[in-house]
Formats: C-alpha cells, structure tokens, sequence
C-alpha cells in the first residue's frame, strides 16, 4: 500500500514540516507494530511518500504528477494559501481514480469539518488537530480494519459524515527528528518546532485554540541544533508560538546557540518582547551579529483594541526590550502590525504605525486582518462589523472603524513599506526624508500617493527607477534640498552593490574618476586600480551633503551582518593627514 502526503506551499524557499512529521510519526508507529507482531505480513510493503509543491505551479502539472504517482491513499496539507487549489485536485483526481481514499489535514479543514466535507463530497475525511496520532491510526485503517482514528471526521459508506472524539495532544519528545539529508533543503527554509501551545488568547490567532503548553526535552533539542550547525544550514526558523514562553527553556537553547555558532547559522524566533527580562537582554546581546532574528507581534498600539482581542501585552515595557536589544547592534528584529481590528480606525492605525515606527525595527510588517476559522474573531466577526473575503485567504474588507477605500489606502502604504523601509535600501534617505513630515505614517502615505499618480505599480522596473521616484518626490517636497537628497540616495545606492551601470541622478564619474584614482593608487599601492574598482567603489560627496569635498570607499567584502550595506571609510589625500 503506497500513501502520498501532498503539500502545496507558498513559495520554493518554504517546506512543509507537518507533512515530514506525519510521515515520520507514522514510519516510527508502524516499525514498532510490525516488531511487536501486531501487523500482518500484508502490511510489509506499507510506503508512505511525499510530494511537495508550490502555488505558482499550474494545477494541471500538480494533477498529472499526482495521478502518476498512483498512490493508494493520498492526503493533502490544507492552508488558507493552498485550499483552493486542493478542493480542484481532490474534485479531478476522484474523477481518474474514484476507489482512491483522500483525506485533509491542518488548519485549513481542522475547523466546521462537517461542512466542509458536505462541500466537498470527493473528499472522504479530514483530520482535524495535531495530526501526528490521528495519521498513523488511519493508515492503520487501510492495513488492517482499525476504527476511524480519534481525531478524525470521515464519510461512511451509507453517506453520513461521522466525527471521532479529539485526539490526544503529542507527546513533543515522541515525535521523530524529520532532518537526515540537509541536501534537499538547500536554498530553503528550515523549520523547527521546540513546543507546542501557547499561553495566550488573542482572538485572531489560531495558536489561541491549543492552550495545551508542551515542550520537547532540551537535550533532543541540543542534539538536533548541533546537527543543523553540523551542516552549516543557513537558516533554522522555530515554528513556537510563543517561544519564549518559558524563560529557562528560551534562555537554554539560546545560550546554547551562542555557544556553539558556527558563524553561519541563523536561528528566527518568535517571541513575546514584553517577557523578556535584563538577563534574557543580556544573554542576547553577546550574540554575534546575525545569529539570532527576532519576531514581535506588537500588533496595536490601541489599549482598546488590545482588550477587544483578549491580548496580553505590556507595550512600554515591550518597546523599552527592543529598544535595548536594538542598541545591542547584532540582533535583526522584525515588528508586526495588523490593520482591521475592532477599535482602530484609520488615524489610530496611524498613531500604532506610528508607536512601532519611531522604536527602530529592523522591518515593519504592515498586515491585514484574516478571519480564520475557529478563531474567537470568527465567531465574533458580526458582533464587530468586520466584513472579510468570502474566500482564502479571508482577508478584512471593512470594520466597523475601517472603510474599505482607508484598507485600500493602507495597503499602498504597506507597499511603500515594504520598498523603501523593509528593503534596507535606502536607509539613510529615509531618516532624512522623516524629518520633513510631522509623523512617520504621513511619509509614506505620501509616498504611496506619489507613487499612485506615477502607476508606477502597473509594470516593472529597473533598480534604479526607484531612486530616481524617491528623488523626484522629495524635489517636490522639499525642492530646496534635491542636491541633499541626490548624494544620499548615491549613497544608499552604492551601499547595496558596486554596480556596473551608474544611475542617472548620481554625479558624472568624469568629474571626480582622477582624483579617486588617485587616492586608490596612494592608499592601496599594491592593488592595481582597475581591480580595485572592480571590487570596491569609490564615490565623491561634497555639499550639501558633507562639509567639504570627500571620497568615500564602499567595500563590498565586509558588510553589516543586519542590513547587508557595504562598509564605509573615507579616504583623505596624505596631505590632508599631515
């Protein structure tokens, strides 16, 4: 008997872990069965295989691979990214082979399962919670008559849908390590789960429903780190809730992290920023640069808004954590904002955006509300005057305090964001451009305005197009200082990369190619020029931007371990050292 467990993920870059797990899980529960005696010999040959995918290929292609891999049973991993294209490969693959059981599992059908499966008659059941259990029963199912696993919601032959208890929560130290061969994760996100649960119940989470706090021992968790660091993985990002729930076991792990960097590996975390205390601080700051991202769900700024959705959170004392981890230098942080919750209208979402703005992130997601099935916001949607997508990713529409056209406006901001903040690229331009604006939300509502008029979102463009955008609107805004804002967006720009083909808005070479010749020759005798310049910049400011005529050098071998931006230094004639 051959199962396939299918999943579909968002991007290339992604994997689906719970598909590694329920495979794992269930090798592990039949390997014990089978020396136990309890499987018949019929059940020698049970496989279990996966099959991953992604949203941008053609559901056609997916439907082809699937119907050659002629699986006996297959189950699909169901996401609000993904749902849509399952319910058309369940519907054309019942068509070719109607005697081939399929099954869904995860967050997307764990909720309302009756109904879904009334929706959806080619499917024959769902597993609805922690799968890991429920999965290997089921295969039990197939081999040998078991019952329906707990857990479960399943079709009987007569065409009533039947639903099975809960299943039990997992034991987390039961649960196979899923990591043998790094090979085929390569260019891909790893992810790691520590714990399960979480201890709060913010109403448009998920996370909220499994209260059930679990952890798995730390020295598995050791071990499995060590073997990540082993094979110098790039990235490791914990799937925990909430993992620094606990303080000893996120002190634990991180200390061990730092102890054993092998100066490649990062490790992204979750966490609650306002539980941090001084010694978890101080333990993070003698991180090497880089090792460690942290993600903090700030949210809301709206003490209202925080209460209507059952959130826990301390805000002065979370900004006053990542102001000191920010000091720190070495710890990429990522603050999170959600529009479209009860109470925050469109001037409160500016005076949030606002609040996380001015405390220095890293990047600034901008999110929109997603009213998830079996979340509290679900049921309270009505109560609140929030109206969302009838379909994934049941995105907001409208609140009560939100007009649809204000999301809209939201949503350029979002835009230029995510260009002009979260890109790092231009950093020092948009300090500057924040001093000519009596907020920063009204920055970047002008930005997205400007950027409106220009339909520059209609078509794609070169790197440069949007300096250039950047340097025409601030000539608009504050015209007396275009020149400023030319050497600064000169600046951002070489930061990033020594590229080939200069911008326009930049100075002509010609005027200063010489001199910086010059200083290259007396500075780095040794190195010819022209591979020099091949592999580092050089570039004059003068005023307004500097005080007097100066030639910076970009060196594109040492960067910020955070931003990725080029080390700087000044090179000054010898004479003007004397």
């Amino acid at each position: 008997m051959k199962c396939l467990l299918a999943a579909i993920n968002a991007k290339y870059i992604h994997s689906n872990l719970a598909v590694y797990d329920l495979k794992a899980y269930a090798e592990m529960k039949l390997e014990a069965d089978r020396r136990s005696g309890a499987l018949p010999e019929s059940a020698e040959d049970c496989r279990i295989e996966l099959a991953e995918y992604t949203i941008n290929h053609h559901a056609a292609e997916i439907l082809d691979d699937l119907y050659m891999k002629n699986a006996d049973i297959l189950c699909f991993s169901c996401y609000i990214w993904n749902i849509e294209y399952v319910r058309v490969l369940v519907k054309n693959l019942k068509k070719l082979n109607p005697e081939t059981p399929i099954w869904l599992g995860g967050p997307e059908v764990s909720f309302e399962c009756e109904t879904q499966l009334r929706e959806l008659p080619e499917a024959d059941g769902i597993l609805y919670g922690e799968g890991e259990q429920s999965f290997a029963e089921l295969l039990l199912h197939y081999i040998k008559g078991d019952p329906f696993p707990k857990g479960s919601v399943h079709r009987e032959s007569d065409g009533r849908i039947v639903t099975e208890p809960p299943a039990r929560p997992v034991d987390m130290d039961t649960i196979p390590f899923v990591y043998r061969d790094l090979k085929e994760f390569e260019n891909r996100i790893i992810y790691y789960e520590s714990s399960r649960g979480c201890p709060f119940s913010c109403s448009y989470c998920l996370s909220s429903v499994d209260r059930h706090l679990r952890f798995r021992s730390l020295s598995l968790v050791e071990q499995e780190l060590a073997f990540f660091m082993e094979n110098r993985a790039a990235q490791v990002k914990f799937v925990d809730r909430t993992f620094n729930c606990s303080k000893p076991h996120a002190m634990a792990i991180w200390r061990w992290i730092r102890d054993h960097d092998n100066g490649v590996t990062n490790f992204h975390f979750e966490i609650a920023a306002d539980l941090l205390d001084e010694e978890e601080i101080a333990l993070i700051k003698t991180m090497r640069p880089g090792l460690i991202q942290l993600e903090i769900g700030i949210q809301s700024a709206n003490p209202k808004t925080i209460e209507a959705v059952r959130r826990k959170m301390d805000l002065k004392k979370a900004a006053e954590a990542v102001r000191k981890i920010r000091e720190g230098g070495n710890v990429h942080q990522h603050l999170d904002l959600i529009a479209g919750l009860p109470w925050e209208d469109y001037e409160s979402f500016g005076d949030s955006f606002d609040t996380v703005y001015r405390m220095e992130p890293s990047q600034l997601q901008l999110g929109f509300l997603k009213v998830l099935k079996g979340s509290a916001m679900h049921r309270e949607a009505e109560h609140f005057g929030i109206l969302y997508q009838e379909e994934p990713p049941f995105e907001v529409l409208q609140t009560r305090w939100l007009s649809h056209g204000e999301l809209i406006a939201l949503k350029r901001v979002e835009e230029m964001v995510e260009s002009f903040y979260n890109s790092c690229q231009f950093q020092n331009t948009m300090r500057e451009l924040q001093k000519y604006f009596r907020r920063p939300f009204e920055l970047y509502e002008a930005l997205g305005n400007a950027y409106a008029r220009r339909r520059m979102g209609e078509k794609k463009h070169a790197r440069s197009a949007l300096y250039e955008f950047v340097l025409e609107f601030a000539a608009e805004e504050i015209p007396e200082q275009k020149e400023r804002f030319r050497q600064l967006l000169t600046l951002d720009y070489y930061l990033r990369e020594n590229a080939r083909k200069r911008p326009d808005f930049a100075l002509p070479e010609e005027a200063f190619r010489e001199e910086a010749k010059q200083l290259c020759r007396e500075w780095f005798p040794d190195i010819p020029v022209r591979q020099l310049l091949r592999e580092k910049h050089v570039e004059m400011f003068d005023r307004p931007f500097t005080a007097e005529r100066q030639f910076w050098l970009f060196d594109y071998e040492n960067r910020d371990a955070l931003t990725g931006n080029a080390s700087v230094r000044q090179l000054k004639q010898k004479e003007q050292m004397l």
